[in-house]
């Protein structure tokens, strides 16, 4: 089906004006399909034409302005519309499909107590899948729609409920005007608890078997809720505007939340039905925010197209992140920012497939799609911190009111933004948005420093720097912190780094006594990576255990992470620092991180014998940090899970999973036994009889996602092409599964038995992404690459795929992003072995 073009989007909004929708809609079929039916309400420049776009399994009667149209006109997704007048009325019936793949109305059957439960996703041009409709976020307009489903469902959607006329029908009122995009709803047996905050209806839903673990929660995920929308009533003249507030945890969910007004939903993960750290809590809260941002970033004012998918999710990164932080106990989500969330950004950032945060065009609705990823997310958050240090809060926060009340209900783009925060702070923002917003990739800036032989600094500077593939230097406003030996901060200098200067000089440090630790980009205010000089890179390993400050830590975590990953310093040094350092560390977002990044290295970028011996470090670490983790806490939980990953001893894990010597006050609960269930397996020592018998004891949806990662890690010739067999053609399992599968296909430890597979990827793929929709083949696509494959060969057979040209727009930006990861891996096993040498 072709995708919506920029062109074709601006000469619709140029002729039509959406005024509302009346959605009726019948769930009460059973099988495989439900009924829709539409009325659409527009004006339109008499004698114009245009189209409407729906996806049926039939159309079943088209009527404009009371004349039936032939629904063989219906050509792919698109319903030809002539002959306008000026007020236009639209009926569309059809028969649709129920969705597997977590996109249109996605119908899931609980594996726990068989009940179905239904949810619409209608991002980014799924409404298509549920209803007739005008298909891009111009044409806002309000939803009224009622539903009939089984009397023992219930039903909650964007609107309000205005009434239940009869059993199983359900009618809400109106909406607020909306983007066609965030059409929601839920219907099933769904557990709800309720709750009012400021005058604002509050619900929090999910499937009945998950009803316990939310019932021990909610107080938690309320009170967030409650906190942040205190918070954005700090931060903003207009209250929240859309009513009630009701939050759905869902299943199969691709995405981790949906920001539809009055109806959010979120991915049933967060239902914790095991023990999780605090990172995970964490994590929840600032989705929780970020959603709530999208209420004014995204839902109030909507980005008029999908170029200014930052007006969106950057906003809603940076402000979630922020409400967090201020409003809830979760005070360090700055520092789990720093660690995680700009390890994304850096990431996507320095790929090939890299684009501006605002990009200068986004061609058509599919192409924007591919633009949500780490540089629309956590670099724009970074870019929009920096500026925030620039301008000063109070002019930034006036030029956003001033931005909600200029657009309210409506549409507005980079333009109107920078306007509005220009007029707040009289500051011209023309080239700063250049710069920041329209050019990619990432700058760095290293420390360079003498001292001289009194241990004085005789000269301190930060130089920046930029690839040669983009080079752009940027306005920076940083802290430089002076860190002394036993931890402390000695003092921070600020520095305004100029775009057009690739160096400058701290000369007001100058003759002060040296620190042990200078660390450029103090306090993380803006984005770029950062190089420290070769006295404090050496300084690390001893200061980090005496460091007060976490963000600090996670800094310089996140600089030697980086650094092994650029290739300038061997990935061995990584693990040496996680030996001396890990074991005093206090923050578990921190732990945890470094354990989960520090292992994407060391499987890809070490040859078998150095990873092996790697891992027993790591593991032994862990076992340092389980010994002396506080009983059930935070720190103990991630030392268990970081050394049933790392380690080989086939004894501990079998032992833990029959409930023999496991440290005190951890939980050996569902979740952690697959953990090690999954580890077993991937050694070699348990195999399909072990994940039946698990699965039968935990008949969940969670379950059964966990045994199909065990499936297609078992290291048995037949069982891997039953596994390449569901990753490359079967579209009957959820989205879910399939990705599941593919998740625990490749294994460095099974290089030998799926070598065949690493050529039949290449072979496979181009005709697999074609059978899914974009989401769920690009996420695939990308979870079956074969990762671990780190050869030349590899990187031919990448090449030959790109020289095609019948990829789709994902899997050709899949395919280029892994093969240049691949790349780095060849780069960084080159830099280990000269240093082995």
């Amino acid at each position: 089906m072709p995708s919506l073009s920029r062109v074709e989007a601006t000469a619709r909004g140029a002729s039509i004006t959406v005024e509302s929708y009346q959605v009726d809609l019948d769930l009460t079929g059973g099988g495989e399909r439900f009924r829709s039916h539409v009325t659409i309400r527009f004006r339109a420049t008499p004698g114009s034409g245009t189209f409407a776009e729906v996806k049926p399994a039939r159309l079943l009667a088209v009527r404009l302005n009371g004349a039936d149209l032939d629904p063989a006109t219906l050509a792919d997704n698109r319903l030809p519309l002539t002959g306008l007048a000026e007020a236009n009325t639209l009926t569309v019936e059809a028969e649709m499909a129920y969705s597997n793949t977590g996109e249109g109305m996605h119908r899931f059957v609980d594996p726990a107590d068989g009940e179905t439960y239904l949810y619409a996703m209608s991002f980014l041009d799924d409404v298509q899948r549920i209803f007739a409709a005008f298909d891009q976020p111009d044409l806002k307009a309000p939803f009224t729609l009622t539903v009939t489903a089984p009397e023992h469902w219930t039903v909650a959607a964007n609107g309000e409920l205005a009434g239940n006329p009869r059993p199983g029908r359900w009618e809400f009122a109106p909406t607020a005007p909306l983007a066609t995009y965030f059409f929601s709803l839920i219907a099933g047996p769904w557990h709800v608890r309720r709750d009012t905050h400021d005058g604002i209806p509050l619900g929090i839903w999910c499937r009945r078997s998950l009803a316990a673990h939310l019932d021990a929660d909610a107080e938690e995920i309320l009170t967030v809720t409650r906190q942040c929308l205190d918070g954005f009533h700090e931060l903003f003249d207009e209250r929240y505007p859309f009513g009630k507030y009701d939050q759905a945890f869902v299943p199969e969910f691709n995405a981790g939340a949906m920001e539809n007004p009055g109806l959010v939903t979120l991915r049933d993960d967060y239902v914790f039905r095991s023990a999780v750290t605090d990172t995970q809590r964490e994590l929840r809260a600032t989705t929780i925010a970020h959603e709530m941002a999208h209420m004014w970033f995204g839902d109030l004012v909507t980005m008029r197209w999908w170029d200014d998918l930052w007006l969106n999710e950057s906003f809603a990164e940076y402000l979630g992140i922020r409400v967090t932080a201020e409003a809830t106990r979760f005070d360090r989500a700055w520092t789990t920012f720093a660690m995680r969330r700009k390890a994304w950004g850096y990431a996507a950032d320095q790929r090939p497939s890299t684009h501006p945060v605002a990009p200068g065009e986004v061609v058509d609705a599919a192409e924007g799609l591919l633009n949500f990823d780490g540089i629309s997310y956590a670099k724009g958050a970074s870019v929009l911190r920096q500026l925030v240090a620039w301008l000063g809060d109070a002019p930034f926060l006036a030029g956003l009111n001033a931005h909600f009340a200029a657009h309210r209900f409506g549409n507005a783009t980079l333009a109107d933004l920078l306007a509005s925060l220009s007029a707040a702070s009289g500051r011209d923002l023309t080239g700063w948005a250049r710069l920041w917003l329209r050019e990619a990739q990432v700058n760095t800036l290293r420390a360079e420093v003498t001292v001289d032989a009194d241990g004085r600094y005789a000269e301190v500077a930060v130089a920046q720097s930029a690839p040669q593939s983009h080079p752009v230097l940027r306005p920076h406003r940083i802290g430089v912190g002076r860190y002394a030996a036993d931890g402390t901060l000695a003092g921070r200098t600020e520095v305004d780094i100029d775009p057009d200067a690739r160096r400058v000089e701290l000369t007001g440090l100058v003759g002060e006594p040296a620190a042990a630790l200078l660390l450029p980009n103090d306090g993380d205010l803006t984005y770029a990576k950062i190089r420290l000089d070769p006295a404090s890179a050496g300084a690390v390993a001893g200061l980090l255990p005496r460091l007060d400050d976490p963000l600090a830590r996670a800094l310089l975590w996140r600089e030697a992470l980086d650094a092994a990953t650029d290739g300038e310093r061997p990935v061995t040094a990584v693990v040496d620092l996680i030996s001396a350092a890990l074991p005093a560390e206090t923050e578990v977002i921190i732990t945890e991180d470094v354990l989960t990044l520090s292992r994407s290295l060391v499987d890809r970028y070490l040859d078998l014998p150095t990873r092996a011996a790697a891992l027993a470090r790591i593991a032994a670490t862990c076992r340092r940090l389980l010994d002396t983790a506080a009983p059930g806490r935070s720190h103990q939980l991630a030392a268990a899970r970081g050394l049933i990953r790392a380690t080989t001893e086939v004894d501990l894990l079998a032992g833990w999973l029959a409930g023999r010597d496991v440290p005190a006050g951890l939980a050996v609960d569902a979740e952690l036994r697959w953990a090690l269930l999954y580890r077993l397996v991937v050694l070699g020592a348990a195999g399909e009889p072990e994940i039946a018998a698990e699965a039968a004891t935990d008949p969940s949806a969670a379950g059964a996602e966990r045994a199909a990662r065990c499936r297609g890690a078992l290291p048995d010739a037949a069982a891997k092409e039953a596994a390449w067999r569901i990753v490359v053609a079967d579209t009957e399992l959820s989205n879910r599964l399939v990705e599941a599968t593919a998740e625990g296909f490749w294994q460095p430890e099974q290089a030998d038995l799926t070598a065949a597979y690493v050529p039949r990827y290449f072979a496979d793929m181009p005709a697999a992404a074609r059978l899914r929709t974009p989401w769920v083949a690009d996420r695939v696509a990308s979870l079956a690459f074969p990762s671990y494959a780190v050869a030349q060969p590899t990187r031919e057979a990448a090449a030959a795929l790109l020289d095609r040209d019948d990829l789709t727009p994902g899997l050709r930006r899949t395919v280029v992003d892994a093969d240049d990861d691949l790349r780095r891996a060849l780069v960084a096993r080159t830099a280990v072995a000269a240093t082995v040498a």
